[in-house]
């Protein structure tokens, strides 16, 4: 495949990932409103978060199987329309437990749409690529992560938050049907039975489980930091609108921006450098919303972005460059430690935030850092995580 193919397969896969990213943190910057709207907790009103990541956690493990015996393309677009179709009745439904379900309902159907892709881009992609592409591949994450923000809570008023799920829809749809009419039908072959690498053989490898937990304490933090930041900005400290508080996600504009470059970094010092530094800066910004300015805050959160993307894009790059079988597996097993990440930590955190308030949030946060931290720099001490270590671990 040439350069401009690359290019132009980036680009597809790109617009691909970030309109279905849209999906999952629409009702984020607006759960203060839903919260009155249905008259709940904080709790209640964050399962419209929890329950789709829940739902991804889930169901990666069934993709990933699939994924490694059938070719992506029905499975990608038979799971993105039932991820569309989920989207309308949420913007149609006026029950929150319905609501809830619905989102629940989709989480199921994201893998389809993100380690499907993940598996097709690395059956296409020569090894020498797969950082720098993984890198592209996270941009886009954060791409659609900023966009479904801004469209719950400053593209659509925040009382009409329902009229974001008909926009994600549309444009899930449209990138769907570019997918079908220009994603190549050629890709790397399914693995054979005789080759196949199962769950247990991937989960007895110690360095995989150090990048599954990087993984998951990464998305925990990520998403306790994200769910909890409206409550709090909209507290005694702060009073922030619903609008500006919106405005504070534009600090994603940082992620985008950080995947390639993390997988680039990763080329030159290494894997485990490289979530060692990540995590180091991630907390580090979380530590500066203590700051009682609204000043202090976008800078803390493009901080974060900036940290926890590096740390993402590096664990995702390791992960890869160290199969030669069972990528769809561990593909399926790094989403669903990443996602088990985040429904926990929206569930631990909910509880912090309900008995201490953000301190106790920044303080769970700081301490699971810590530890993704030590991570790293297991990884660089095993050199495991140094860029000439390509085929490293591979059985």
């Amino acid at each position: 495949m040439n350069g401009g193919r690359h290019v132009g397969l980036q680009a597809l896969v790109f617009s691909l990932v970030s309109s279905t990213f849209l999906t999952i943190y629409i009702t984020q910057p607006v759960l203060p409103v839903i919260r009155s709207e249905f008259g709940v907790s904080a709790s209640y009103a964050s399962l419209t978060v929890s329950a789709v990541i829940f739902g991804i956690a889930l169901a990666t493990l069934p993709f990933g199987r699939l994924v490694d015996t059938f070719p992506v393309r029905p499975l990608l677009f038979t799971g993105g329309f039932v991820v569309i179709g989920c989207s309308l009745f949420c913007a149609a439904t006026e029950s929150l437990p319905l609501l809830v379900g619905a989102r629940f309902l989709q989480g199921l159907f994201i893998p389809s749409l993100t380690t499907c892709l993940v598996v097709y881009l690395v059956r296409s992609l020569p090894q020498e690529r797969l950082n720098v592409v993984m890198g592209s591949y996270v941009s886009a994450t954060v791409m659609g992560g900023l966009g479904g923000r801004l469209l719950g809570g400053w593209i659509h008023p925040p009382l009409h938050w329902r009229y974001a799920f008909v926009t994600a829809s549309v444009l899930l749809a449209s990138a769907i049907l570019a997918a079908a009419r220009w994603l190549p039908r050629t890709e790397g072959e399914a693995e054979t039975g005789a080759g196949k690498t199962g769950f247990l053989s991937l989960l007895s490898r110690k360095e995989l489980l150090r990048i599954y937990f990087v993984a998951f304490s990464a998305y925990f933090v990520f998403s306790s930091v994200f769910n909890y930041l409206p409550f709090y900005l909209a507290g005694p400290d702060f009073r922030a609108t619903t609008q500006v508080i919106t405005l504070m996600y534009l600090s994603y504009v940082a992620g985008v921006a950080v995947g390639p470059l993390a997988g680039n970094l990763s080329d030159r010092i290494g894997n485990g450098a490289t979530i060692a530094a990540g995590s180091a800066l991630f907390a580090l910004a979380i530590l500066l919303t203590f700051l009682p300015s609204m000043i202090a805050i976008p800078a803390s959160l493009a901080g974060v972005c900036a940290g926890f993307f590096t740390v993402h894009a590096a664990a995702a790059g390791s992960l890869n460059r160290r199969l030669a079988a069972g990528r769809g597996r561990a593909n399926s097993l790094y989403v669903l430690f990443y996602y088990l990440g985040g429904s926990i930590g929206i569930t631990v955190s909910g509880h912090a935030y309900g008995h201490g308030g953000w301190r106790w949030v920044v303080g769970i946060g700081v301490l699971m850092l810590c530890l993704t931290f030590a991570a790293g720099i297991s990884e660089m001490r095993g050199g495991s995580g140094r860029p000439d270590a390509v085929g490293a671990g591979r059985g």
